[in-house]
């Protein structure tokens, strides 16, 4: 009786064990790698396809070596397998591959077969780790807090109430001083003489011909000039900035993330015309960046951009939970800014690909503007300036370099400007 007893006591702590074990072995998965090293193969390798915490091109990542232990009894070497090697993993029959290959609508993942064990280690820590919680948005951002700009906000008040109430005192103080001295002439018999009145300032202005002379070229010639100013301005939209549909934010894109104006103006190198991205180029990247987590400002907040996002969503007919297109898209009508006469003649590619000239030059530093707007004023005087002091490239350009030498003789230069080359005939411009 006491053998059965024992044998059953150890069979217990031969259970416990197990169990103690294997939970112990579930919690420590993927610790063997470096988490650092892992964050940065997974945002440079798996990133375009996959996120920790919500389902992308593929499923969410975050926990997934415990996940597929616990719920499918699948071990680490059956996920390098997958890693490195996903089509053959289908081709062998594996039921969980071909039920994930089935449920993702047969996209294939791309093989991974240059990861080593300790890269693949690596990722498991990196996806293995605990949700960070957000920090509160002005400790991350940066932004004074409320309470700090309340108080500055009453430091000023109390200063600007302190001087209103000091030149109120000294106007007091001077109307108490006029009415004292008057009293103290009274009781001393001192007559205070009262101003004579003479001939008005504007009486004797009327009254000088050769002032009103003066006066009357003056107004003329102001006149002739504000109103010269004012129709040399018809037409002019220097600072225009109108409200787009979407929030577009070239300081973000442009300045933060360092995107080339012609990733998405790319007919600029082509083409008469810039052109204007298609919502295909925006999904390029918006298809896996459906959030932003860049500095934030009191105007602009996580909140807002979050939103102008799914705008981009919605034009594109993009369904992020389900990561697939609808069909159902909506056109962006985006306002023009820039917008020359239709008699003169622009060809960016002229500019951008033989000229080489930066996107800066006329547009103004976009990679500063979180709201678009004209920079430049576009004029003629204003081009005919950029030809006149812009010299032309003729370096590894045979026909510019054949001209070149003829011309420099012409005009005894080093270097040759556009307008040297003909960039002032009217015939260049208007045709």
């Amino acid at each position: 009786m006491k053998q059965v007893k024992y044998r059953n006591s150890v069979s217990k702590l031969r259970l416990f064990g197990s169990v103690f074990l294997l939970a112990f072995s579930l919690s420590l998965f993927a610790q063997d790698g470096d988490p650092t090293k892992g964050k940065s193969l997974f945002n440079t390798n798996c990133a375009a396809c996959h996120n920790l915490d919500k389902k992308m091109t593929g499923p969410a990542l975050r926990g997934v070596e415990a996940r597929l232990a616990n719920d499918e009894g699948l071990d680490r070497n059956w996920l390098n397998s997958w890693i490195r090697n996903s089509s053959a993993l289908i081709k062998s029959g594996d039921a969980y591959a071909n039920k994930i290959y089935a449920e993702y609508n047969g996209a294939a993942m791309t093989a991974f077969p240059q990861f080593s064990d300790q890269d693949l280690s690596d990722i498991l820590a990196y996806t293995a780790q605990e949700k960070a919680q957000p920090a509160a948005v002005a400790a991350a951002s940066g932004i004074p807090s409320a309470q700090n700009g309340s108080d500055s906000g009453l430091t000023n008040n109390i200063i600007l109430g302190a001087l209103a109430v000091m030149f109120m005192l000294l106007a007091i103080g001077l109307i108490l001083v006029k009415q004292t001295l008057r009293r103290f002439a009274v009781a001393n018999n001192v007559e205070i003489a009262e101003a004579t009145k003479g001939k008005s300032l504007w009486k004797a202005f009327i009254q000088n011909q050769f002032l009103m002379l003066i006066v009357a070229i003056f107004f003329l010639l102001s006149s002739a000039y504000f109103v010269y100013g004012y129709l040399m301005q018809v037409g002019v939209d220097q600072g225009y900035q109108p409200v787009q549909p979407i929030h577009f934010s070239h300081k973000i894109h442009s300045g933060d993330n360092k995107i080339d104006c012609k990733y998405c103006h790319s007919s600029a190198r082509v083409s008469k015309h810039s052109g204007i991205p298609s919502v295909n180029i925006c999904m390029n990247c918006h298809k896996s960046i459906y959030e932003y987590n860049g500095e934030v400002t009191d105007e602009y907040s996580k909140e807002f951009y979050d939103a102008e996002i799914q705008k981009i969503y919605a034009a594109a007919g993009w369904d992020d939970v389900d990561q697939q297109y609808t069909g159902e898209t909506q056109p962006i009508k985006w306002v023009r800014i820039h917008n020359l006469p239709d008699f003169a003649y622009f060809n960016h590619s002229q500019h951008v690909s033989v000229a080489g000239i930066e996107c800066q030059t006329c547009h103004g530093p976009v990679e500063e503007m979180e709201i678009m707007y004209q920079y430049s004023s576009l004029t003629m005087g204003w081009c005919i300036n950029c030809h006149r002091e812009t010299n032309v490239k003729v370096k590894d350009n045979e026909y510019y370099t054949k001209i070149h030498d003829q011309l420099s003789k012409k005009y005894g230069v080093d270097q040759l400007t556009a307008a040297q080359m003909g960039g002032l005939e009217c015939g260049k411009c208007h045709y």
